[in-house]
């Protein structure tokens, strides 16, 4: 159920976004949805920008954390500075299995080919993230996709609506200069792996440096995929593994 008798006309303006600033999106998605709204991060690479973004809008907001235990030692150490520095309402889910007990039932997924990518994040992060959004109570959820990360973002709206979950991407149109500038201007850090040749971070078996000759979208799962789940039809909330 959604909050209150002014959801319909907020719901509507999430449809005519596209000219809105990223400041009045999420505004807009706060009005629609009120505590039933959520920011997810993976404190990647440049995660300070929607964190810092949204928190000083909504500060109490639930930020959402996947932790696969695959993580990077960089990444848990930018999760804690960031989450003390901006004073996040961080809400962290882990799988329901700890990898030792994965490795030893399927083995290492992630070396099984695309077929065992998409075990492992329907074990790791997308039933993590169900399990986040119906504990929390939530029915619409902040990302920070943006249109120039991918091919498979190029598409992408202000807003859609993923099976039963309303989805906002307030910086979807943002170039990297804008990024760049954001964090700049705020004295925001980018992850700390950027300096090290870095572009896009996730587990540190699935993830590699961009190096020449090489897309962006390669560095992550071995060129095979760039999408984890999450933000494809298999990752809603009503999508059960």
């Amino acid at each position: 159920m959604l909050p209150n008798a002014t959801t319909s006309s907020a719901l509507a303006k999430l449809g005519n976004l596209d000219s809105a600033s990223a400041v009045d999106r999420v505004n807009c998605a706060y009005q629609a949805f009120g505590e039933q709204l959520v920011l997810s991060t993976s404190f990647g690479i440049q995660s300070a920008v929607m964190l810092h973004l949204v928190s000083s809008q909504i500060p109490k907001i639930p930020v959402v954390f996947i932790d696969t235990g695959y993580l990077f030692p960089e990444t848990y150490r930018f999760a804690q500075l960031l989450t003390k520095r901006l004073e996040l309402n961080l809400q962290t889910y882990r799988p329901l299995q700890t990898a030792a007990q994965q490795e030893a039932i399927h083995g290492k997924l992630w070396e099984s080919g695309l077929r065992g990518l998409e075990q492992y994040n329907k074990i790791n992060k997308i039933e993590p993230m169900n399990r986040a959004i119906q504990e929390l109570g939530a029915c619409a959820w902040l990302s920070g996709l943006r249109q120039s990360q991918s091919s498979s973002r190029s598409e992408l709206k202000v807003s859609e609506k993923q099976h039963k979950t309303y989805k906002i991407y307030p910086i979807v149109d943002w170039s990297d200069r804008e990024i760049y500038n954001y964090l700049t201007k705020n004295g925001l850090p980018y992850h700390p792996l950027w300096d090290e040749g870095y572009v896009s971070v996730g587990d540190w078996h699935s993830t590699r440096k961009l190096k020449d000759g090489m897309n962006p979208e390669d560095t992550r799962f071995g060129g095979l995929k760039r999408e984890c789940g999450l933000h494809e039809a298999s990752g809603s909330p009503d999508y059960q593994i």
